[in-house]
């Protein structure tokens, strides 16, 4: 499937930001299934400085610089991107024992428990506690009944999700952007950020890596009805890590599914602090008013020109 994903930030500042410096992390992967066949970056008023990064978990990332006084500012994300269905593996749980995602959970535990002189796994980074992902007992009584002893781990999870998404309670507003993992789950209801923390909270409490992913979600328009620019917000989930089948497994607890070809991955980290889409430093611009603006969308065969020939070879 080709998706079309134009992500609009915009602030408006009084009194005047007299100098600013912002990171950004809009530029979708290309991986797992997914090809990024255009992206651009539209920055008013434009930065004195602009570069684009890799950073450690392996993200796209832009900083800019803003040298001159602004009452304003305004970021546009211009994406297409190339997806497929999601992995059979989640299709359809349990896999079968070839395909060893039958491995038990509690065998996953153990390969990442500490051992001197065991080699080193780059999953292991996303065990540990985070900004907004604490290790805390009361993830644990939630997570286990999930995981019963000889479960496999795609299944132990996929019942993770199924239990968060129908004991949670999807309110807009309920939480800030801020929000601990641990409140949300106290009081039983938060937005897909919040149920992708607690996903993965859950796994790290069983000794499982886990890690959050940042993204959009295309959706569909009642009938009848026309999609409306503008109103499709980012989205967040869950990945955890099943080194039966050597691969991160996608579980979005907010809809108790498995991701696939109509979602975009933007980035993956500890929490959602590590991809957040924008955040910077400001002096000045004591109060700020924002405004964030997102559409996905299926490219329209009239739009593959406007983008290049490659999209005719993707399509």
């Amino acid at each position: 499937m080709l998706l079309h994903v134009v992500h609009e930030t915009s602030y408006r500042y009084t009194p005047a930001v007299e100098n600013a410096h912002h990171v950004v992390h809009l530029k979708p992967a290309s991986r797992g299934g997914q090809t990024l066949l255009h992206h651009a970056l539209r920055i008013d008023p434009a930065p004195v400085q602009l570069r684009e990064t890799v950073d450690v978990y392996g993200n796209s990332r832009t900083y800019f610089s803003l040298q001159a006084a602004h009452d304003r500012l305004t970021v546009v994300a211009d994406s297409v991107v190339s997806t497929s269905a999601a992995n059979p593996l989640q299709a359809d749980l349990p896999a079968s024992p070839g395909a060893r995602a039958d491995m038990p959970w509690e065998q996953v535990r153990d390969q990442f428990r500490y051992r001197a002189g065991a080699a080193y796994d780059s999953a292991s980074e996303f065990l540990f506690a985070s900004p907004y992902v604490p290790l805390d007992e009361a993830f644990t009584e939630f997570a286990r009944p999930s995981f019963v002893p000889g479960r496999p781990l795609p299944e132990a999870a996929r019942d993770l999700m199924t239990r968060i998404h129908t004991t949670m309670s999807y309110e807009s507003e309920s939480t800030e952007v801020n929000t601990p993992a641990l409140e949300a789950l106290e009081q039983r209801k938060g937005v897909c950020q919040d149920f992708a923390h607690i996903m993965v909270a859950c796994c790290r409490a069983m000794g499982l890596p886990a890690r959050y992913v940042s993204g959009y979600l295309l959706t569909t328009p009642p009938p009848g009805q026309p999609r409306l620019i503008g109103s499709d917000a980012s989205h967040a989930w869950a990945s955890v890590y099943c080194p039966g089948v050597g691969q991160w497994l996608d579980f979005d607890p907010t809809n108790n599914r498995a991701p696939g070809e109509d979602y975009v991955t933007l980035a993956t980290g500890r929490d959602f602090l590590d991809v957040s889409p924008m955040r910077g430093v400001i002096r000045g611009g004591e109060q700020h008013i924002l405004d964030v603006a997102v559409t996905v969308k299926p490219l329209e065969p009239a739009e593959l020109t406007a983008y290049g020939g490659a999209l005719h070879q993707a399509d």
